[in-house]
């Protein structure tokens, strides 16, 4: 199959700081609301991963196993996450996340740096960050809806859904025991 040969195609592909085109119905305005609320959403959910990580290993006390588990668990789900929010971005039109440096600057998550954290409150911390994940998911919900990008909003129902049950999970594991 042939390339489309029009002059503004030729223009743009010789062109390295070409933006890219809107490979949907949707505006460009939609594009560049939609990119900046998903990147902000895949720069979270990477930040997450890491700190869920970071907790998994460094995971001590009587519950260990059990907590260990989870977190992995948990790891997964958010790093299942990243490549279809990329994709996303891409897929209408968008640019997404660089470089790990580029998702330091993007990222609302606050990394935990320390030494030593109690594993109650490890779980606790996890819970308050995938509550607030689930409050931005929200909002870059509304952002699509807004755009009418069914698409995206789709996807960010399911993660809704995963992070709400995250957010359960954690919150139970550190209830008090009577």
């Amino acid at each position: 199959m042939k390339r489309p040969n029009s002059k503004k195609t030729i223009e743009l592909l010789q062109r390295r700081d070409a933006p890219l085109e809107t490979r949907t119905d949707l505006s460009h305005a939609a594009v560049k609301d939609i990119s900046a609320a998903m990147n902000a959403i895949l720069a979270d959910v990477f930040a997450l991963y890491v700190k869920t990580k970071n907790f998994h290993w460094h995971m001590s006390g009587p519950h260990f196993r059990d907590y260990h588990l989870l977190l992995d668990e948990h790891a997964d789900q958010l790093f299942a996450m990243t490549d279809p929010i990329a994709e996303r971005v891409r897929k209408i039109g968008g640019l997404t996340l660089r470089s790990i440096g580029n998702i330091s600057r993007t990222q609302r998550v606050l990394d935990n740096d320390a030494e030593y954290v109690e594993p109650l409150d490890m779980l606790a911390e996890l819970a308050d960050d995938n509550k607030t994940l689930a409050a931005r998911l929200r909002e870059t919900h509304n952002v699509c809806d807004e755009h009418r990008d069914v698409a995206t909003a789709s996807l960010i129902e399911v993660w809704i859904d995963e992070t709400e049950r995250r957010t359960w999970f954690l919150f139970e594991a550190t209830r008090p025991r009577n």
